[in-house]
């Protein structure tokens, strides 16, 4: 990242802070100041930093930021995300796609000037919609009211336990709420002083409880009903993170069950008067450690993710799913925790009989292999093998101008791959487990009306994404996988046939392929890659189609069109949809 303090408002350039000079050292760096525009450059860097820290570890790989497109579609590394301090004069801030960039306002609040680039939060939240982004390019089409609220809860999620990483704060809090997460205090606030400078009561938004018209401050209770009342993103991703709040207050009251006895005598009410230190000590480190867990399964279950149209159902079952693999055996209850805590606030995914931990994971792939040259083969495998070369390069490379690369190589030899041995080799059988396994259709010759066809007659599609993953479980073991994205889509297709003016879109469907690249040992003493999971979007589900259909014609016929207003409306509003999202937030 790289730090460009103008002030375009004034027409000012701050001098840069150099976080290397012999003076800054001494004293670790500037300390805090509301009028040092240094100090402000510092903030923001140290907050994105740790941000990216959290993301790296979590994910096992460096992360990457979205490419630019040139005007023939080509992908263009992305160095640095740049941030500006002091971007412009409005109670706003925002991650910019189209200049990769976050970009933080300033205001005259009640009290002085505010800056946005002094929240912790703030600087968290947006660093995390820029690290998404270039994970899922395609979570921010709006074709589910899921979409838009899942980047700002998962943004919010971030933030928000990121606070329990600062011991000072975290152990004055706890004992200021003598051990009681569920009573108010800052650590389940976000953007303290931005929300009482732009005129709302406490904090920007809330996890644990609202404060009403009055400065009264209520819990927030467990809704099922609330979700089908709830359509504006932040409302609705308010939702997302309270049953994750909640989920990780449970753990934590469970975690310091046993303190809380010895320091109690046994009766489970701690004495008046303040706690003692050695009792907030421990209580900060449990709370500490479950937020950090809970951080990391937010983080890892991105990549047990759909590559578009994600709900808030199947980011449970990501979260399930991840935490299984790296955690079979949940004796702490985590996934318990996760579960009931959804259940309470109706989020529900799709198409399960139960909420169980077995229903909940996602279903390990079903392949029917078929012959090959005399041989059982599939062509997932091969695929996964053939990749194997450039897979190990990547993780073993420091340069991320390298690894984008490196990666952007193996996702065209994997269109390569899959159009030699799918679709110009005849082997139909392989094309259909292909097809019913990842959600395509790769049928050639216009079969499928409005998909998009290259000029030799075959079916387009995309390797969306090739992500290898290198983490270390608790138990030490160290585990390998390959995320694969690949996507196609149906253009043209109208919201309404009956009242064209509501416009066209285009219908993406696709999968994300995990395999677990120490699989099988094959005949020639190496190891095959297996082929883990395959969460898909079939490109022919009738169904999904008509959810979005009907997600759009309600935006229309409500008045609210949100679609219109933060992308189909002026170039502005298409280029930058955070801005317009967070413009009244």
């Amino acid at each position: 990242m790289e730090v460009v303090d103008y002030d375009p408002a004034s027409g000012c350039w701050y001098d840069p802070v150099d976080l290397n000079g012999t003076y800054l050292l001494a004293q670790d760096g500037y300390p805090p100041s509301e009028g040092n525009p240094q100090f402000h450059q510092q903030m923001v860097y140290a907050v994105a930093m740790s941000t990216i820290t959290h993301f790296e570890r979590a994910l096992g790989r460096q992360v990457q930021w979205s490419p630019r497109e040139d005007l023939d579609r080509n992908e263009e590394f992305v160095q640095a995300l740049r941030i500006y301090p002091h971007a412009l004069r409005a109670a706003n801030a925002y991650y910019s796609p189209q200049k990769k960039a976050l970009l933080f306002g300033y205001f005259q609040g009640p009290s002085g000037m505010v800056f946005s680039c002094l929240s912790q939060d703030i600087v968290a939240h947006e660093t995390t919609h820029a690290l998404l982004d270039g994970m899922h390019r395609r979570y921010i089409d709006d074709n589910h009211p899921d979409t838009l609220a899942f980047h700002e809860a998962f943004a919010d999620l971030v933030a928000l336990f990121q606070h329990f990483t600062f011991p000072e704060v975290l152990k004055h809090q706890i004992a200021h709420t003598r051990g009681n997460l569920e009573s108010q205090s800052l650590l389940g606030e976000l953007a303290q002083e931005f929300g009482v400078a732009t005129g709302r009561y406490g904090a920007l938004r809330n996890a644990i409880g609202e404060t009403d018209e009055h400065g009264v401050w209520r819990r927030v209770q467990p809704d099922p009903t609330r979700l089908a009342q709830s359509f504006e993103p932040h409302d609705r991703g308010a939702i997302l993170v309270a049953a994750m709040f909640a989920a990780f207050i449970e753990m934590y009251k469970l975690r310091t069950e046993g303190i809380i006895s010895l320091a109690s005598a046994g009766t489970g009410k701690l004495p008046e008067g303040a706690l003692h230190p050695v009792l907030v000590d421990a209580l900060a480190a449990e709370a500490t450690k479950t937020a950090r867990h809970f951080l990391q399964m937010s983080i890892r279950a991105l990549d047990y993710c759909p590559p578009f149209d994600i709900t808030f159902g199947d980011y449970l079952r990501a979260l399930v799913t991840a935490d299984y693999d790296m955690v079979p055996n949940d004796r702490y209850g985590y996934r318990v925790a996760l579960i009931e805590s959804f259940r309470r606030w109706g989020i529900v995914p799709e198409g399960l009989k139960t909420l169980s931990e077995e229903q909940l994971r996602w279903p390990y792939a079903r392949l029917e292999l078929a012959d090959y040259d005399g041989q059982q083969w599939n062509a997932l495998a091969e695929l996964a093998r053939e990749l194997s070369d450039l897979v190990k390069d990547s993780l073993y490379q420091r340069n991320r101008r390298d690894v984008f690369y490196t990666l952007k190589q193996a996702r065209g030899r994997a269109h390569n791959f899959l159009e030699d041995v799918l679709l110009r080799s005849g082997n139909t059988i392989q094309r259909e487990n292909f097809m019913r396994v990842t959600g395509l259709d790769l049928r050639p010759d216009g079969a499928v009306p409005n998909l998009r066809y290259k000029r030799d007659g075959l079916p387009s599609f995309e390797v969306h994404s090739v992500l290898p993953t290198l983490r270390v479980t608790p138990d030490g073991d160290i585990l390998k996988q390959l995320v694969i994205s690949v996507t196609q889509r149906l253009r043209k297709v109208p919201v309404d046939e009956a009242q064209p003016e509501m416009g066209e879109f285009e219908f993406p469907g696709g999968c994300t392929l995990i395999f677990d690249l120490e699989g099988e040992a094959s005949g020639d003493g190496g190891v095959t890659p297996t082929l883990r999971y395959a969460i898909t979007r079939p490109i022919n589900d009738e169904r999904r189609l008509e959810t979005i259909r009907q997600h759009r014609r309600v935006r229309h016929d409500l008045g609210i069109a949100l679609r219109a207003t933060y992308f189909d409306g002026h170039d502005g509003a298409r280029a930058e949809p955070f801005c317009f999202l967070h413009a009244d937030h």
